[in-house]
């Protein structure tokens, strides 16, 4: 896995590559955490992501509900499998995604 920041103002976007599974999952949490002081939008780019695991939901769910209470988050470029994870487990109910191309 490999993961990419870029930070614009109060902005952070991390490009996230590989599974995001029981493994590698607390990487990305300790990761985007480590980076969000004073980020009030945080958009995370799933274009490289080909697999999302329940320890990856748990994560994803956890950032939701930190950048809700001061910010957002969204997630862009969410493959066919992941779009299929969120709708299979009603996370497309909870968090802001779009497809990719």
């Amino acid at each position: 896995m490999n993961i990419k920041k870029k930070k614009d103002g109060s902005k952070l976007t991390v490009a996230i590559s590989g599974r995001i599974d029981t493994a590698t999952s607390p990487e990305v949490d300790k990761f985007v955490n480590e980076n969000l002081d004073g980020v009030t939008s945080l958009v995370l780019d799933f274009k490289e992501v080909n697999y999302v695991s329940s320890a990856g939901l748990r994560v994803l769910l956890s950032l939701h509900k930190k950048m809700m209470s001061g910010g957002e988050m969204k997630l862009i470029n969410v493959g066919e499998v992941v779009s299929d994870v969120f709708e299979v487990t009603g996370f497309d109910e909870i968090l802001n995604y779009e497809t990719g191309e």
